[in-house]
């Protein structure tokens, strides 16, 4: 399945057309669908991600495990899995958290402008990441993921900065090592 365009939605998340996902990130961006998965392991550990140098937006920016977009007709869910499986090698199902929308600008590159829904996985398979989606990656606890994010030279991606504190304060237990509520 291929990736080339983007589901351009309403504010209540309404498929209101498609966009080449290029155009709907350059300038001011245009509203579109979009998720975070949030991947940890049995111990509690989050693996996180550093973007790949070549990404348009926010290359070399630390975030979590993968983010995306699902292709027109696709579940959030589905995708989510699938772009698990092409970034990271990792098979997983993907559980629904929340969802919001952002805006964050690069630069005079471009933007994200998000209805992003937020998922978590559950996995211990090794990482095999996508070197044209991840430069790097490392399983940190949540207090260490904390810490970092407090550093004032931390480069994160805006979206991870915006969902860390929505998780830990609306979503205390989402990282729990059974991930069941």
């Amino acid at each position: 399945m291929t990736n080339d365009v983007v589901v351009l939605v309403d504010a209540q998340d309404v498929q209101i057309g498609v966009c080449d996902k290029r155009v709907a990130h350059l300038g001011a961006g245009q509203l579109h669908r979009a998720f975070s998965v949030y991947l940890i392991d049995s111990t509690g550990r989050h693996l996180l991600q550093c973007r790949a140098a070549g990404k348009m937006l926010w290359p070399g920016f630390w975030s979590n495990a993968c983010c995306s977009h699902p292709a027109p007709g696709e579940t959030i869910t589905d995708a989510a899995s699938r772009r698990l499986r092409e970034e990271l090698g990792i098979s997983a199902s993907c559980r629904f958290l929340y969802s919001f929308e952002y805006y964050a600008r690069f630069g005079s590159i471009g933007a994200e402008h998000e209805l992003c829904h937020v998922l978590v996985a559950q996995s211990d398979a090794v990482v095999s990441p996508a070197t044209e989606e991840v430069c790097e990656t490392k399983w940190l606890t949540r207090a260490e993921i904390s810490a970092q994010l407090s550093e004032s030279e931390a480069q994160f991606t805006p979206w991870f900065r915006m969902e860390w504190r929505r998780l830990l304060s609306e979503h205390p237990s989402f990282d729990t090592p059974t991930l069941q509520e």
